[in-house]
């Protein structure tokens, strides 16, 4: 068997909503088609795969590097050693084939694009869900059937008011989560403070809401909005300061007793490790949130897993960013604590397969081989569209 094309293209998920730092007005992503010659009810066997939300399209990347590589490379040297399959990690050798160590923003970001499409092919050839899979691989045969998630929002948007944002977030409580997370950092504490107390009218318990100021604040500020934050009891307290000031972090878990997450801005293992290294986190309490997709894909997540672990840490304090069903299979796969989930905003690639709603705050996965695109309507028409192919599975 072999890879007979791989395409790309740029897809945007453009809206006028913002967070602590950047708007997203010109937001694209890139969706990568991997086909194979091996046939599934006479149609080709084709993985799918797109970046995460926040780091832009990485055509140039895809085009010049790192498809080229895999279109060149002797077919057998990409399969498993029974040659009846992809071999997703002799895949990723040969996208870093010329990399220099280190520099992982936006590189990480494209191999992690195939990486998630090369998963997609591998599962659909062995007929089995990924989530399953990747729990026979890795965790013994034991899956988890239904996943907890939460529902991220509360971004700033113009002339959003007070009840505008409690009535977005009652929406996700209708929808069945148990738990959201709004934005803070973009305007001033007291407005943020305001904003916090009106969706707790809603949600009812600090413990239901978490807060993200992504990567925004100095020291002195994310040292102010603690104080003001502690005494809610919130679920989390997200990204205070920059991703890779890990003396920030590390201050600030001195200073604020409840929980902290961070790490959907770290693209590779090493900078996990040097996070646990140097940032004092706290693995009785803390959440951290590496993306599998922007942190060069599952190959390297799987190594960034056995570093967490040498470091006292457990898969379930891992609640991934990225809000789509890469991450949600990854989850239930290798036993991790949770996923989040875009309801209302980044379509049509967040949220999850149509025959599985969220209930309780919990997910479950469809029995569909492969990530599970082809049960997610809109998404699956996107990427035929995109790709003009036909019903490729």
């Amino acid at each position: 068997m072999r890879i007979v094309d791989i395409q790309e293209r740029t897809a945007s998920i453009a809206s006028d909503i913002r967070n602590a730092f950047v708007d997203f007005s010109k937001m694209t992503l890139s969706v990568v088609a991997v086909t194979t010659d091996v046939e599934r009810d006479g149609e080709p066997v084709v993985g799918y795969g797109f970046n995460s939300n926040g780091r832009y399209a990485q055509g140039c990347l895809l085009r010049e590097r790192i498809v080229p590589r895999l279109l060149e490379a002797e077919p057998r040297d990409l399969l498993n050693d029974a040659g009846d399959n992809l071999d997703p990690f002799r895949i990723w050798d040969h996208m870093m084939r010329n990399e220099k160590p280190g520099g992982h923003g936006e590189r990480s970001v494209a191999v992690g694009v195939v990486d998630m499409a090369v998963w997609d092919a591998v599962a659909k050839i062995e007929g089995k869900p990924l989530h399953r899979l990747l729990a026979e691989r890795y965790r013994g045969g034991e899956a988890d059937e239904r996943v907890f998630v939460y529902a991220a929002g509360g971004y700033y948007y113009p002339g959003k008011d007070l009840v505008q944002l409690q009535d977005e977030m009652r929406s996700y409580l209708d929808l069945g989560y148990g738990v959201v997370k709004m934005k803070i950092g973009g305007a001033s504490l007291a407005d943020d403070v305001a904003r916090i107390e009106a969706v707790l009218e809603v949600v009812g318990a600090g413990d239901r809401l978490a807060v993200d100021a992504n990567g925004r604040f100095d020291l002195g500020t994310a040292l102010d909005y603690a104080r003001a934050l502690e005494p809610y009891g919130l679920r989390w307290y997200e990204e205070a300061g920059d991703p890779l000031d890990y003396a920030l972090q590390a201050e600030l878990g001195r200073q604020y007793s409840g929980a902290m997450a961070t790490g959907e801005n770290l693209f590779s293992m090493q900078d996990a490790r040097n996070l646990l290294r140097y940032a004092d986190l706290r693995p009785d309490r803390d959440v951290l949130q590496m993306d599998p997709v922007l942190s060069y894909g599952l190959v390297e997540y799987l190594r960034t897993l056995e570093v967490l672990r040498a470091h006292g840490w457990s898969p379930r304090r891992c609640i991934p960013h990225g809000g789509h069903q890469f991450a949600l299979s990854i989850a239930a796969g290798l036993g991790l604590g949770g996923n989040e989930s875009y309801p209302h905003v980044f379509k049509p690639f967040g949220g999850f397969a149509d025959s599985t709603p969220v209930r309780d705050g919990f997910v479950g996965l469809p029995d569909v081989p492969g990530i599970g695109f082809e049960d997610k309507r809109e998404l699956f028409e996107t990427f035929l569209a995109a790709f003009q192919e036909g019903t490729g599975r």
